[in-house]
């Protein structure tokens, strides 16, 4: 059941070290990732132990199939993603892809902030490898590793500069991010929303299959 609870299985597994734990419950912390993670079958306790977790106010982000949100917690939004699993043949390395490193950051976050791929934070380079495109000293592409666990690692924040799309950067990343990943002997895959028909045609174009179908589910603790 990992892929159907990848943070889960994340915060649980491979990047434990990363993990904010009450009881049965896990997060990120807040300056890597916005992803609350709950158990298969979370129980009463397990959200009062992410209630506790979180503290009022604060908002997260649960990446899973859909389930129940108990009174205590305040749904903020939902929508769906697809999740997807690699082909074995994915993997090219690039020339052009460098990585990337902390004092890439503040070009990453920029980049980010372009193009919307989904969260990035200050630290979430700590999770993963992250290889990038430079032109003329401007970062102008990027994609990395990000959810880490036992059998798979998930390729995230796919981005491309406006101004350079059409020029298959994004599948040149995405390929020698899944290098990376084939080197540590697990699968690629990844996730995006149900409705980004332009990113679901570029994975499928790449070979990638449905995995599952899942949501985003942003909460926050009701004030106790």
């Amino acid at each position: 059941m990992t892929l159907r609870n990848p943070v889960y299985a994340a915060l649980t597994g491979p990047h434990a070290t990363f993990a904010e734990s009450r009881g049965n419950t896990r997060c990120y912390p807040s300056s890597i990732a916005p992803f609350l993670a709950l158990p298969d079958n979370p129980t009463a306790q397990d959200w009062s132990d992410a209630a506790d977790l979180l503290g009022t106010g604060t908002v997260a982000a649960l990446m899973r199939p859909d389930l129940p949100i108990p009174d205590t917690f305040k749904l903020d939004r939902q929508f769906d993603i697809v999740q997807y699993v690699a082909p074995p043949t994915l993997a090219a390395v690039d020339d052009e892809a460098v990585v990337l490193t902390p004092d890439d950051v503040p070009d990453m976050l920029a980049l980010v902030a372009l193009t919307d791929p989904g969260p990035f934070r200050s630290r979430t380079i700590e999770l993963g490898t992250y290889l990038g495109i430079r032109r003329d000293g401007e970062l102008i592409a990027m994609a990395g590793t990000r959810f880490a666990l036992p059998d798979h690692i998930e390729i995230s924040a796919v981005c491309t500069h406006p101004s350079y799309r059409g020029q298959g950067l994004a599948s040149r990343l995405i390929r020698a991010v899944a290098a990376h990943i084939a080197s540590t002997g697990r699968t690629p895959f990844l996730h995006t929303g149900g409705t980004n028909i332009r990113a679901i045609q570029l994975y499928e174009s790449l070979g990638f299959t449905l995995s599952h179908q899942m949501k985003v589910t942003i909460v926050e603790p009701v004030q106790r």
